[in-house]
């Protein structure tokens, strides 16, 4: 990359919004009324069903990503927007294969399927991880690969609780929320 951060690259941007009807649409809406290709996207409900997490993968010099995160929080139903590229995340990807099983090719299908953790043949993983599976069963003749697109969470800030100070955890019934339980 070069010194002043222009060269496109691959972003991994995670954006919390609410669950209403047609945000999906508008914050999609902003990348392509600037010309720029999504190149997976995935959604689903949080723990909160009212907060969906939306996990965006698009290519773009650092000047780009930085205007359209930008543009992101503008949107009135973005809760919060986080590029992830450069922070501590863990990322999978759902692929799922169907590959010609010729009688000669089942065994090595399977073993090739177990090196990478996969069911036959359903595989997660990062992106290069799926690249190399279907790398090795091309040979054997691919018919079709249905990909998920990417997911990711960030592994968040490092704590340390020190033994002699362990946190205190407030009692149930102290807790404003929780009515009509007993420690």
């Amino acid at each position: 990359m070069s010194m002043n951060g222009t060269e496109p690259r691959k972003h991994t941007i995670s954006v919390l919004v609410e669950n209403k009807f047609g945000v999906l649409s508008r914050v999609a809406g902003l990348f392509s009324a600037r010309g720029y290709n999504i190149e997976s996207l995935s959604v689903g409900e949080t723990l909160d069903p009212t907060v969906s997490r939306m996990t965006l993968v698009v290519s773009g010099d650092e000047f780009v990503i930085e205007q359209v995160t930008k543009q992101l929080h503008k949107l009135i139903d973005v809760i919060k927007v986080n590029d992830l590229t450069d922070e501590s995340h863990v990322e999978r990807e759902l692929m799922l294969i169907r590959v010609n099983a010729e009688p000669q090719h089942r065994e090595e299908i399977l073993r090739t399927a177990d090196i990478f953790r996969a069911k036959v043949l359903e595989a997660t993983g990062d992106e290069g991880k799926l690249e190399a599976l279907v790398e090795l069963l091309r040979p054997m003749g691919i018919q079709e690969v249905v990909r998920t697109g990417k997911v990711a969470i960030s592994r968040g800030p490092k704590t340390r609780v020190r033994k002699a100070e362990a946190p205190k955890r407030p009692r149930v019934s102290e807790d404003p929320r929780v009515v009509g339980f007993a420690d």
